[in-house]
């Protein structure tokens, strides 16, 4: 599914910076980083189940 909404949240600088560090080591982007740690705590409350 083609990605078309944006997300824009400000953050405290440490935040972003550990934020950086972990997707850098999970190789992904931030972007990328994110959109998996959204998608997996909405799974676990049950909120979310992607359209097929």
């Amino acid at each position: 599914m083609a990605r078309t909404a944006a997300i824009s949240v400000r953050v405290e600088e440490d935040l972003k910076a550990a934020v950086e560090k972990a997707a850098k080591e999970d190789a992904r982007t931030v972007a990328q980083y994110v959109e998996r740690l959204l998608i997996s705590h909405l799974r676990e409350k049950g909120l979310y189940s992607p359209k097929e």
